[in-house]
C-alpha cells in the first residue's frame, strides 16, 4: 500500500460515522494528500466509494484486512 499522510481509525463505528469522520479529516488536509481509513461497518463498502464519488475525492484502493476494510482516499483539489 502507498504511503499515507494520515490514518483514520473508524473501527467499531456504524454508518454514517466512518464517512462523516473521513469528510471532517479530509477538510483539514491539503489537496493530493492520502487518507487511509480503517472501517468494519458493512455499509462502508457502499458508503465510502459513494462519498468519494460525490465529493470528488479519488478512491485509490479498497483492501480486506482480517476483520475490516482499508480504504485509501486521495483528497481532491
Amino acid at each position: 500500500m502507498e504511503d499515507t499522510d494520515e490514518t483514520l481509525d473508524a473501527l467499531g463505528l456504524l454508518c454514517p460515522l466512518p464517512v462523516l469522520k473521513a469528510r471532517k479529516r479530509l477538510k483539514s488536509m491539503p489537496a493530493g494528500a492520502l487518507l487511509r481509513v480503517l472501517a468494519d461497518d458493512p455499509a462502508a463498502i457502499v458508503d465510502v466509494p459513494h462519498f468519494c464519488a460525490e465529493a470528488g475525492h479519488k478512491l485509490l484502493s479498497r483492501e480486506d484486512a482480517n476483520d475490516h476494510q482499508v480504504y485509501l482516499i486521495q483528497k481532491s483539489s
